[in-house]
């Protein structure tokens, strides 16, 4: 198995607009074409960070872990699934689309346990 860890940094000032469209239409659709393991947006509470500081942007503020076999299975099905006119109906439902968002991340894992 491979564990895709996907954060964003959506603006703050658009990230209620972003959740409300996340949660009627963004995680319902993706759920039933992906293997979502959670879908976490930030709820307020300051991050607690240890080390070297962060960047300017901070911590992500959403962050959604998708399941794949492997990555073969990922890049033949995560392009066809933001595509077509089914999410683009979707996603232009989320006012400033794109512009919303300040970073987008994406890395892999293996459970260690």
């Amino acid at each position: 198995m491979l564990f895709e860890i996907r954060n964003y940094h959506i603006k703050p000032d658009r990230l209620a607009a972003y959740s409300r469209w996340a949660k009627s239409e963004a995680i319902p659709h993706l759920s039933q074409k992906l293997d979502v393991v959670g879908f976490w947006i930030a709820n307020g509470e300051p991050s607690q960070i240890n080390g070297e500081a962060m960047d300017a942007l901070g911590s992500a503020n959403v962050t959604w872990i998708l399941r794949w076999r492997d990555m073969a299975q990922r890049d033949e099905t995560l392009p066809r699934t933001f595509s077509g006119p089914v999410w683009e109906e979707i996603f232009s439902h989320l006012e400033g689309g794109l512009d919303n968002y300040q970073r987008m991340e994406s890395k892999f894992a293996e459970a260690a346990v």
